[in-house]
């Protein structure tokens, strides 16, 4: 009888053993925010959250579509996040408690921090093919009704800081992405907000709009992108031929921003280390599925340390990052200060 329960006992702690390490194996959720369904941000996080998922299965990346990237660093700053979309001009706002951050201090539980740099962002103008000869430069939109993006969006307020530079006042009309083709093509709306990813890839709901209407881009004249240039803002030529359609101009000007795909302090950093040296190695494999990680593929290293430079004095580097960073020999002396501390 004292045998049996023995027995039982330890095939109870077997079972318990087995059952503890399954247990300690299940990979750790990380709800990853981005921009709404049909954004660059949105697919390009749905592309890279597969090679991740396959490649680390330690994690559990679940893709969460919010209404902004600025909603994504929020909700990291507020603990509902795990891991968000954020951008230096972001980071500027939060910072300097301005904008779409004004107030918002007060219910930061941890700050933001850059782990992982995908992505510029590069925002510019168009217009109703119709009124190519009416509205030729950025300054022909005073007064005009303006779809300069949803309001939570960092191209949004990318767009009017170039708008606002130049001094141009406009009415802002706000309209669901889904609506924007049709509105330009009715005349609700005198111009709309475009935007690329690294360059190359116009998001899904520009080319949904394309079917719509037939847009014609508006750049900014050469005295206004001087002007531009003064105030800080830079400036990049981007070819027509991304957005696979007639854009009614041989060349696209548009203002960039640096973008990227980051987590936590609670995401050590090895983990974080691993993460980069796996997107390292699938970078041309992700840029051919999605445009977006064109820059990353060109050149992984040189790229994070253009992001870097972008916000350096802004929020902390994850250790990961800067293991990498160091390891590739692109890693700047005047940033080891800055490195997040777990």
């Amino acid at each position: 009888m004292l045998k049996r329960v023995l027995s039982a006992v330890a095939v109870g702690a077997l079972i318990g053993i087995s059952t503890c390490s399954a247990w300690s194996q299940q990979p750790r959720d990380l709800r990853w925010g981005t921009p709404p369904v049909g954004t660059s941000g949105h697919k390009a996080l749905v592309t890279l959250a597969a090679v991740l998922n396959k490649e680390m299965p330690k994690y559990r990346i679940s893709v969460l579509p919010t209404a902004g990237a600025i909603t994504t660093v929020k909700g990291f700053a507020t603990k509902e996040l795990d891991g968000f979309y954020g951008s230096d001009l972001a980071y500027h706002e939060l910072v300097t408690d301005s904008n779409r951050f004004k107030g918002f201090k007060e219910r930061i539980q941890r700050m933001p921090i850059q782990s992982f740099w995908s992505n510029t962002i590069e925002v510019g103008m168009a217009i109703h093919v119709r009124n190519k000869d009416k509205i030729r430069k950025w300054g022909d939109l005073a007064g005009k009704r303006v779809f300069t993006g949803p309001l939570p969006f960092d191209t949004r307020a990318q767009a009017e800081r170039g708008l606002a530079a130049l001094g141009i006042k406009f009415t802002y009309v706000n309209i669901d992405l889904a609506t924007v083709g049709s509105q330009l093509e009715s005349g609700a709306i005198d111009a709309m907000h475009i935007y690329t990813g690294s360059e190359s890839a116009p998001p899904p709901w520009l080319s949904e709009a394309s079917l719509a209407t037939d847009w014609a881009v508006l750049n900014p004249s050469p005295d206004e992108i001087a002007e531009l240039k003064k105030k800080g803002l830079t400036i990049v030529e981007v070819s027509p031929k991304v957005f696979k359609r007639d854009v009614h101009a041989d060349k696209v000007i548009e203002m960039p921003f640096f973008y990227g795909f980051n987590v936590g302090l609670d995401v050590p950093a090895d983990d974080v280390y691993q993460m980069l040296k796996i997107i390292e190695k699938n970078a041309a494999s992700l840029a051919s599925t999605d445009p977006t990680f064109a820059q990353i593929a060109k050149d992984m290293p040189g790229f994070q340390k253009r992001g870097v430079e972008s916000s350096w004095n802004l929020v902390p580097i994850h250790p990961g990052l800067a293991r990498y960073m160091r390891e590739k020999g692109v890693w700047d002396a005047k940033w080891d200060s800055k490195i997040g501390k777990p």
